[in-house]
Parts: structure tokens; sequence; C-alpha cells
């Protein structure tokens, strides 16, 4: 009986670390990193299993850098920012994320919304309603880190298992997927590919990283344990994109099928195995949409609220305030147009092509500052995977700034 009761402790402790990692993966992964993967899988098979695993990497590492400044400074971020470039970059910073993660907002909504609606088949709308409201009313709890924690942890427990019995079921050939690990872009893949990399390494997370730290209250003596289980969440985020990706490989590229939405993967696989397939691949995109939405919404909120230096604690009014706006703004969005327009992926996508690259840059220099970090500063191999994500940000953003404006 003392050796369960020491198991349990073990794995409650083990969980207690694991929270921000977590938190950060089931924000970055929503319906459109889904859609994103399964089209990758539906065109090109197993060919770009190795864009997963070099995102991963590169989230890992700017992760990494988040939550040890996080550890090493006593203000926010975005008040490093302020006292280091002015109140322009921290205005900048915060101001523009809240933009992006709003504008997107109206995807997570319709993900969330579509999952239920495609498994009662109703219409989407007042589930898209619910969602919002269950998603506001855990901001009313008293402890919402605890909450968004725990809420956290079981969507992504949802979509592991969700997608792991996918991934069962299609049973994929496994040397195929091996050589996939092998660098290589296929003709006509280059955009997806983009889009799948910008989807996965997400520098606003990474950014957040450093409230999640604070607001668990780490010090530095804890360093180690918490960069290890960081990478955790980063890594269970990168193995539920490569169970997508393979999953998509091996049962809709044989058929020829193509995705347009991430409800598309769920149901062509109801012709091989029949609705609870379905169903099951449903429950994980409802796990990635509302994970994706609170996920967003909190960071949006916190980082605009403390850019305007309102407050950042996610127990103050103005960020639930904040936090709200941008939940209700999505729900707008969703109801009104059915899905996320066109005009607003632009705008969001304008707004990072000037603001992340930017923000990557300020937190790579941040973390080379012996002066913040002390004895936390990067190592020389956190600055070469640093150098290589920020030649990533800075390609992404040339990339989409000549097909937008040019």
């Amino acid at each position: 009986m003392k050796q369960q009761n020491h198991s349990s402790s073990a794995i409650t402790k083990w969980l207690a670390y694991l929270g921000p990692g977590i938190i950060t993966a089931a924000l970055v992964f929503g319906p459109g990193s889904l859609t994103i993967t399964s089209k990758l899988g539906a065109v090109y098979q197993y060919q770009l299993v190795w864009v997963i695993v070099a995102s991963t990497i590169l989230m890992m590492t700017f992760t990494s850098m988040g939550a040890r400044i996080g550890i090493a400074t006593k203000g926010s971020l975005l008040d490093t920012f302020r006292h280091r470039w002015g109140n322009w970059a921290a205005w900048g910073t915060g101001i523009g994320i809240f933009l992006v993660t709003a504008s997107f907002q109206a995807g997570n909504s319709v993900g969330a919304g579509i999952a239920f609606a495609e498994t009662f088949g109703t219409a989407a709308a007042p589930w898209i309603v619910l969602v919002v409201v269950l998603g506001i009313s855990l901001l009313f709890f008293k402890s919402f880190y605890k909450i968004l924690e725990k809420v956290m942890i079981a969507m992504v427990g949802i979509m592991l298992i969700s997608f792991l019995f996918t991934l069962i079921i299609t049973r994929p050939n496994l040397w195929q997927v091996v050589q996939g690990l092998v660098p290589g872009i296929p003709s006509g893949s280059l955009m997806l590919v983009v889009a799948l990399v910008a989807s996965s390494f997400s520098i606003a997370g990474a950014f957040y990283q450093s409230y999640l730290v604070q607001e668990k209250g780490w010090q530095k003596h804890q360093v180690k344990r918490v960069v290890k289980e960081s990478f955790t969440g980063i890594l269970v985020l990168g193995c539920i994109s490569g169970m997508i990706l393979i999953s998509a490989g091996a049962v809709l590229y044989p058929q020829g099928i193509e995705v347009t939405s991430a409800s598309d993967m769920g149901l062509a696989l109801e012709p091989l195995y029949g609705t609870w397939a379905t169903s099951l691949f449903m429950v994980g995109l409802f796990g990635a949409s509302f994970s994706s939405l609170i996920g967003n919404a909190t960071i949006g909120g916190t980082l605009f609220s403390d850019a305007l230096s309102m407050g950042r604690d996610l127990s103050s009014r103005s960020v639930r305030i904040s936090i709200s706006m941008i939940m209700i703004i999505g729900a707008a969005v969703a109801i009104v147009f059915g899905r996320l327009p066109l005009e607003l992926i632009i705008f969001a996508q304008g707004v990072t092509i000037f603001v992340v690259p930017f923000i990557g840059l300020g937190i790579f220099l941040l973390a080379n500052d012996r002066t913040v970090m002390g004895e936390l500063v990067n190592t020389r191999g956190n600055n070469i995977l640093g150098g290589i994500g920020l030649l990533v940000l800075f390609a992404l953003a040339i990339g989409n700034f000549i097909k937008i404006f040019l």
C-alpha cells in the first residue's frame, strides 16, 4: 500500500513539473496543425516525417530559452524587453501576439464545433457557443492556472490516445516511415512544408513558457528538471503530429484522398474502419481545438494586458477580461463566416512577418546576455540550434512577405 502511494505521489509530482511544457504543446497544436499534417501525409505519404522532427527540435530549443529566462529574471519577459529595448519593443510584442492569436482563434472555435457537429449530425454554431462559454467559465475558478494545467493535460491525453489508436488501426509500413526521416522536399510540397514549420515552431508558445515557469514559482536550482519537462511536453506535440501524418499516409495516400479541413481526416477513416474510428478521430480533433482555443486566448490575453502594464497574473481581472475577449472574437467570427476567413489569415500572416522573427531574435539575445541570465546563459549547442531557428524564422518571414505583398 505504501509503495502504491509512493508511486502515485511520484506521478503527481512528475505531472506538476510537466504542466508548463504540456500547456505550451497543447496551445501550439490546433486544428490548423492537424489539417496541415493530415494533408502532407495524404499527398506525400511519409516523405516529410523529417520536417516534424526538425520543427520539434527547434521548438524545444526556444522553449528551453523561454523557460530559463523565466527562471533567471524577476519580472516578466515583456518587462525585460521593455527595460532592454524600450516601451516600443514591449508594446509591439504584446499587441502583435494578441492580434495573431485573436486572428487564428476562429479556426480553433470552428474545429471544436465541428468535432461535435460531425459526430452528432447537427449545426456547428450551438457547439461553438457552448465550447466558448465553457472556456470562459474556467476563468472564474479561483486558481485558473491549476485548472488550465489539468485541462491541458487532459486534452493532450485525449489527443495522444485518440491518434495512437488511429495509428494502430491504419498499420503503416514502418520501413517506409523510417525512410521518411531522410531530409528531402518533394516537388510542389514547399508551401505545405513552410506551413507545417510555421504551425509547429511557435515563438509565441516559447515566449509564453517564461510566464508559465514564473506562474509556477520555480527557482534556479530546479532549472534542469524544468527544461527536461518542457522538452517532454514539446516531444509529445511532435509525437502527435507524427502519428497524424503517418496515419494519413497509410490511409489517404493510397486512395488519393485530398484533405481540405481537419474533419476530412476523420471522415476518410469511416469507409475502412467504421463510424467508431471516425468518432475516435473527432475526439482527438476536439482535444486539439479546445486546448488551442484556451491556450491561444491565454497567451494573447496575458501578453496584451502585460504590454499595457495592466498586470500579467492569470488571477488578475485585466488578464481574464483580455482572454475572454479573444475567445468571444473567435466565436463571433466562426459563427458569422462558418470558418477562418482568408482575409484574417492574410492579416495574421502579415503581423507574423513583422513581429515573430524579431521576438525570436529578442529571446535569443536575452538568453545570451550573461548579465540577465548568469549561469543559465545559452550553451554552444543552444546557440547553434537557436541560430538555425532564427534563419528558419527570417526565411519564413521573407517567403511570406513575397507571397502576400509581391
